[in-house]
């Protein structure tokens, strides 16, 4: 059973990265109309964690302004974009976004709060 779960992860992964790489690069202004329909509530409009609806969650939103999540890679948020996180109130938006509004979300995101790899 485990190795069916460890196949299923890679096929996962190795799918989802040749989504990825065959991906244009997406437009923040485009992204920023995306996140205020879809994300704003939760995430704020300062991408802080502390949207309208954030209070009434048991488990906080994520806060893009935090070390950890500017640490975080573009890759990263993509598939939590995608797929969600598992048990918290983020939910997956495959299937409810298209991929360039997905790539376009994280382009809002990454213009607001920059990738900054902590060493």
């Amino acid at each position: 059973m485990k190795v069916l779960n460890v196949i299923s992860v890679v096929c996962l992964i190795v799918s989802a990265s040749s989504w990825a790489v065959g991906q244009t690069r997406g437009t923040p202004k485009e992204g920023q109309a995306v996140y205020k329909q879809y994300c704003l509530r939760c995430h704020g409009e300062k991408l802080d964690g502390n949207g309208p609806e954030a209070q009434y969650l048991i488990l906080r939103p994520a806060n893009f302004q935090s070390q950890s999540l500017l640490a975080k890679t573009d890759w990263e948020l993509l598939v939590t974009i995608s797929n969600g996180v598992l048990f918290t109130p983020m939910h997956g938006f495959r299937g409810r976004l298209t991929d360039q509004q997905m790539l376009d979300v994280l382009s809002y995101i990454r213009s607001m709060a920059p990738f900054n790899a902590v060493g």
